[in-house]
């Protein structure tokens, strides 16, 4: 099912008060994401709105400021779930699990957390007017078993695992290898052991 990401009054008169964490905007015909954004108010002056932001085709972060009020070309996104079948080159090919049409999504837009990815994953990914994917989310959580670990340091509170995939994360000491972790995808850090 389709989700709009944004509603569309929304859209037609959006300034600076308009945006929020996650939301896309077009600046300088780039096409943005907003990661963080603050209030800043000088001594003297209008306030200002410090944003920091992903381009969606290049990957590359940014910040941009923007004057209290001032208008911004926020962009109607729509969100679906769809299920990781394989990957083809730059391309991971999902399916669309109402329609069971396939649809090609560029890698790039998972950054780093694409080396959680899992066949078979619902994937979130969010589309612009035009049916362009945007951006695209793994699930919060990954659960992965712990291949090999180091020895525990004395008066250390972590130590370096490895879990399936190649992936290196820092683990408390008792963690052992077999232990099944619950890690979170965007950071990469462990969250607890499975039972």
């Amino acid at each position: 099912m389709v989700r709009p990401y944004l509603s569309s009054k929304l859209i037609k008169m959006a300034n600076t008060s308009d945006l929020s964490k996650g939301c896309f905007f077009r600046y300088d015909n780039a096409l943005l994401k907003v990661l963080e954004y603050e209030h800043i108010t000088p001594g003297k002056g209008n306030t200002i709105y410090s944003v920091k932001c992903r381009n969606i085709e290049t990957g590359k972060q940014s910040e941009v400021r923007f004057r209290s009020g001032e208008k911004i070309d926020l962009i109607r996104v729509d969100e679906l779930d769809l299920q990781y079948i394989y990957p083809e080159n730059d391309f991971l090919v999902c399916m669309n699990q109402e329609t069971f049409e396939q649809i090609h999504i560029p890698k790039i837009l998972f950054a780093d957390t694409i080396k959680f990815l899992q066949e078979g994953m619902i994937l979130t990914v969010r589309f612009d007017e035009n049916e362009k994917p945007l951006n695209g989310e793994l699930p919060k959580y990954v659960e992965l078993t712990v291949t090999y670990t180091e020895d525990g340091n004395k008066g250390k509170l972590l130590k370096s695992a490895e879990v399936e995939g190649g992936i290196t994360i820092q683990v408390p000491l008792f963690v052992a290898i077999g232990d099944k972790l619950k890690i979170t995808t965007e950071t990469g850090e462990y969250v607890e052991r499975v039972k």
